[in-house]
């Protein structure tokens, strides 16, 4: 008969979950039964609702009460997965070249402010300047939102063209230089 529970040198947060003692539970009933009827087979012991028994010997431990079966292609769309370092890294770079040009946005408006003034308000001017500033991190977060349970090389094309739709054309043709 294998020992209680309480008898460990150390417990941790989590102890009393029922389905740690299921070797336990069909050794102790194992037991029972041989005593009682040598050619009765071993009684498999039933989890609480909601647990799922894995590892070896799972197979003779059942649930208490028979749930409907889902198809694998259910539970596999409800998980996600992390991402892999890699992809990690390859977002962090793709964020610094998204902030990289939403500064090239800033200062090539700032070089056409005196032009614009001949066609623009200045409060229409700062509108259009502050949400072509915004654009780029507003595109990044929209991607990372709209993606985040999608495969990885979806979500990188949909960033590196974001990153080649914004590019900051009045930078690039223009400069920085006043």
């Amino acid at each position: 008969m294998t020992p209680g529970r309480d008898d460990d040198a150390l417990s941790w947060d989590g102890d009393d979950d029922p389905t740690l003692d299921i070797g336990a539970t069909a050794s102790v009933a194992a037991d029972e039964t041989a005593g009682t009827d040598a050619a009765a087979p071993a009684t498999t012991s039933a989890l609480p609702e909601g647990y799922t028994a894995v590892g070896k010997g799972s197979e003779d431990v059942g649930p208490a009460s028979e749930p409907e079966t889902q198809p694998a292609a259910a539970e596999s769309t409800t998980e996600r997965q992390a991402m892999g370092n890699a992809a990690l890294v390859g977002i962090g770079i793709l964020a610094g070249v998204y902030l990289l040009l939403s500064i090239g946005w800033l200062l090539g408006a700032a070089r056409l402010q005196l032009v614009a003034q001949l066609f623009l308000e200045p409060a229409a001017f700062q509108v259009t300047l502050w949400l072509a500033v915004l654009a780029l991190p507003l595109w990044f977060v929209t991607v990372l939102w709209f993606t985040r349970g999608g495969r990885a090389w979806v979500r990188f094309v949909l960033l590196i063209a974001g990153a080649v739709l914004l590019i900051p054309w009045p930078f690039v043709l223009a400069g920085a230089a006043l």
